[in-house]
């Protein structure tokens, strides 16, 4: 059939559950399993099939069902209770916003990648899932709050493992009319259509709008037949094709992400980019400013003056960045459009990279972004560090920890991933109202008042329902790949409920070294099949469809599982999802993270895992580094980093194996103490009273107010008032100083003794030539450097040109001094953000 178009047909649903499906158009449901329920009891079978998709359960369960449904006091009676809960969320006015943040500027949050519910595929890993629960938690709050994103109608890849143990990657095509979205509409009821340039071809987008919670998710849709092929495959795949094909995707959500905006008069005034993809938003916002009157540069400052820019990647490899004549593809209208040069434009994004053997420069995503912006940070305070250093290039002269990006330790939405076990038991020993305070640490101490017996039920019944779920994906896959059918029975023998059960799920890019575990296959075989105390693995986590060498570590793991000392002991799932994640993190006993340090920039699984009681067996790398504290789980090696990678893998396997055997073990399978409480338990408490408020979402995005949307809302209006007069003087006045700055001069000396003892004084002096900058707009000062503290000390102004001061040493040990100036005034973001300095 040649289909012209498409309808979705809801059944007519019994008054008494009349608004099923308005429940369902909301992703409130992803984290309320009493809502969710409401679906899956329609029919298990169809919830199953169709990844939980309530809207798609409501198409698909026949009208008889619902009437039985609807005659069911029992069900009614928890569909009352559900839309009870549900209305008082969404018209809660008494929020932790309306509190805190009363004077806060709209935020538009862009991100590539969305994790809110596994029947909307449209994330790869744990960036999409960090976004899926920034928002989540923006809505628990009550911020003033809109996402943008894309709708990628082949989503991520769905993974298969064949009969070796390889990873296949199959697309689906999702049927957007079945999902719990609908295309945004103008006031006029039509549905609304931006455009955006890309090359010389005008692409027709279309918009869809999610509903979670309280805030609204705005996604890009080039599938329309407006478009050529070509262009409606913009939006099949997340990070699928070449670079030319990602670049284009960036183009989209830069810039038909704001006409989104503007199309559904959507105010901003805070806007924050989710990793560097979203980059070109600002080239977007500058072009608007230009064509209402504004110079470029003027219009830069007043853009960047209310961006935030949150970067995720701890290697230079990981960030994006294209050649001169790629870009020049795409934008090479653009310095037109802005009233720049192409070297002015380019020189945003200029990182100088060597590439096939000789330096070339690049447009990078990353520096546009630092540039397009006026804060930025990462996601821990280690990955805060590594970026400092990654990035202080931008700033010649500074000391790394100079560089003006700060941190936010990522979280992880609390009632997303906590059981509604967990949750009941919870609710027996915190306040009411303990879901709308999740951040509040005191208020956790409260979980000293389960008892072990309370925690191990629960964490049994947990542990029950996923050793289920993995036998049934297990039947399924050798189901699949033509097993036997004796070794599709063999899979009621996996796992058992009472030995200690180790999970690890990830993206398997390869320094996550998922294999690590297999350094030593004869001690680990020992450790697992110890008949008193056995120990069980289970892994699951897909490799990008290019990364080969992710692949076999699959595949290795795989392969270990097949070995008949391992069998049934070792289990490698496929397709990690986020439903996969759920059943993983609230059913083991212990979570697994093993990355080849300082590479992984947070990580928030086992946050999740936490959250259900189990506690971390982790490298001190990313978020674990901040969240161990000694009594919530254990460290895999040292506070440190290795110059030899082999060496290092080395240590960490045997702090794995040694931590292990002679302490996680021996704790798991210890009897109860003489008053009846047991080390394991009083670690599960520990790791659910540290944890679950530290790293809950609600903390992370009240964080994200507090340090950056707050401080950037109130400077964006100030240099946005009376026509950007603000942003203007900023930008003359940088223009003027940069002009000037090869001119200026600085000469300095120190007398400085052979010896000296702490506290004593040395003068230091300074002659400046300021090339007609004003004496008060530049900083001179002498700084102190003993081993990685600094100290910088203002040398004042003697007339002249001349300055000195005298510079206390504090402390005991060898200094090296030196003096510098700056160029400020008032209103910058920071003091390095003219990006100059000069030593003497």
């Amino acid at each position: 059939m040649n289909v012209i178009g498409q309808v979705t047909v809801l059944p007519q649903l019994p008054p008494e559950l009349g608004r099923l499906s308005e429940l369902a158009y909301n992703l409130y449901w992803s984290w309320t399993p009493h809502a969710q329920a409401l679906y899956r009891d329609l029919d298990p079978a169809i919830w199953e099939r169709f990844q939980h998709n309530p809207v798609r359960v409501l198409l698909e369960v026949s009208q008889d069902r619902l009437t039985q449904a609807a005659a069911d006091p029992e069900y009614v009676g928890r569909y009352t209770r559900v839309l009870a809960d549900f209305d008082a969320y969404m018209h809660k006015k008494d929020t932790w916003a309306s509190r805190h943040a009363a004077d806060l500027a709209p935020v538009a949050y862009f991100s590539m990648e969305y994790g809110f519910a596994e029947s909307l595929p449209i994330y790869s890993g744990g960036l999409g899932v960090l976004a899926g629960d920034h928002c989540k938690s923006a809505s628990d709050l009550g911020l003033p709050f809109t996402a943008v994103g894309m709708l990628f109608h082949q989503g991520y890849f769905r993974q298969l493992l064949n009969r070796e143990g390889w990873q296949e990657e199959a697309y689906d095509e999702l049927d957007l009319t079945t999902l719990p979205l609908r295309p945004a509409q103008t006031p006029a009821g039509e549905e609304v259509r931006v455009q955006a340039q890309i090359a010389d071809r005008d692409v027709q987008v279309r918009v869809w709008e999610l509903a979670v919670g309280r805030i609204k998710v705005l996604l890009l849709d080039t599938n329309v037949p407006e478009n050529s092929e070509d262009d409606r495959k913009l939006t099949a795949r997340l990070y699928g094709g070449n670079q030319d094909l990602r670049f284009q995707q960036y183009l989209l959500l830069g810039v038909a992400g704001i006409r989104a905006l503007r199309a559904l008069n959507i105010p901003a005034g805070v806007y924050h980019m989710n990793e560097g993809h979203a980059a070109l938003l600002g080239l977007e916002r500058i072009r608007e400013l230009v064509e209402g009157g504004l110079d470029f540069r003027t219009a830069l400052e007043t853009v960047a003056s209310n961006t935030l820019f949150t970067t995720h990647t701890p290697v230079p490899a990981g960030n994006d960045a294209f050649a001169y004549d790629l870009v020049d593809r795409y934008l090479g209208q653009w310095p037109a459009r802005l009233h720049t040069s192409r070297e002015e434009l380019y020189g945003l994004a200029r990182q100088d990279q060597f590439w096939d053997g000789h330096w070339v420069p690049t447009f990078s995503m990353t520096v546009l972004a630092l540039n397009l912006s006026r804060a930025a940070n990462g996601v821990s305070e280690l990955h805060g560090e590594v970026s400092r250093d990654m990035w202080k290039f931008l700033y010649p002269g500074a000391e790394a920890a100079e560089v003006p990006i700060g941190h936010i330790t990522n979280g992880a939405h609390n009632l997303t991933f906590t059981s509604q076990a967990m949750r009941d038991l919870l609710s027996t020993v915190l306040p009411a109202d303990w879901t709308e305070r999740l951040q509040e640490e005191e208020m956790w101490a409260a979980v000293e008042g389960l008892s072990d017996a309370q925690l191990a039920d629960v964490q049994l019944d947990m542990k029950r329902e996923m050793i289920a779920f993995v036998r049934r994906r297990l039947r399924e896959q050798l189901t699949r790949n033509g097993a036997s059918a004796a070794e599709v029975a063999a899979t009621e023998n996996v796992l058992s409920e009472k030995a200690l059960t180790i999970g690890f799920a990830r993206r398997f890019a390869t320094y996550k070294r998922a294999t690590l575990l297999f350094r030593d296959k004869a001690r680990l075989s020992r450790i697992v099949n110890d008949p008193d105390r056995p120990v069980q693995f289970v892994f699951a986590g897909k490799a990008h469809p290019a990364d080969n060498p992710g692949k076999a570590f699959i595949q290795e793991i795989y392969r270990v599982s097949q070995e008949p000392e391992f069998r049934g002991k070792i289990v490698m799932l496929e397709n990690y999802d986020l439903n996969v994640a759920r059943h993983l993190v609230q059913g083991v006993d212990i979570w697994l993270n093993n990355p080849r340090r300082p590479l992984e920039a947070s990580g928030t699984s086992g946050m999740k895992a936490s959250f259900n009681g189990a506690p971390n067996f982790s490298i001190l790398d990313g978020w674990w580094r901040e969240g161990y504290d000694g009594t919530n789980g254990w460290p895999i090696g040292e506070d440190r980093e290795y110059a030899d990678l082999n060496v290092q893998d080395d240590a960490d396997a045997y702090s794995l194996y040694q931590t292990l055997e002679h302490q996680i073990v021996p704790l798991y399978y210890a009897p109860p103490e003489a008053e009846g409480r047991s080390g394991w338990a009083q670690m599960v408490r520990r790791a659910i009273q540290t944890v679950s408020p530290r790293f809950s979402m609600q903390r992370q995005v009240i964080d994200y107010t507090q340090q950056y949307y707050l401080p950037l809302s109130k400077r964006g209006a100030i240099l946005a008032a009376n026509g950007s007069q603000r942003a203007r003087e900023i930008a003359s006045w940088k223009t003027w100083v940069r002009q000037q700055w090869p001119h200026t001069s600085l000469n300095a000396t120190a007398h400085l003794p052979a010896t000296a003892k702490p506290g004593q004084k040395i003068e230091v002096q300074a002659s400046v030539n300021p090339a007609g900058i004003r004496p008060e707009e530049l900083r001179v000062e002498a700084v102190l450097k003993r081993g990685n503290h600094v100290t910088r000390v203002p040398l004042a102004p003697q007339g002249d040109g001349r300055y000195s001061a005298q510079v206390p040493l504090e402390d005991s040990g060898l200094y090296s001094v030196g003096v510098r100036m700056l160029p400020e005034i008032d209103g910058l973001s920071n003091e390095l953000e003219a990006g100059l300095i000069k030593w003497a």
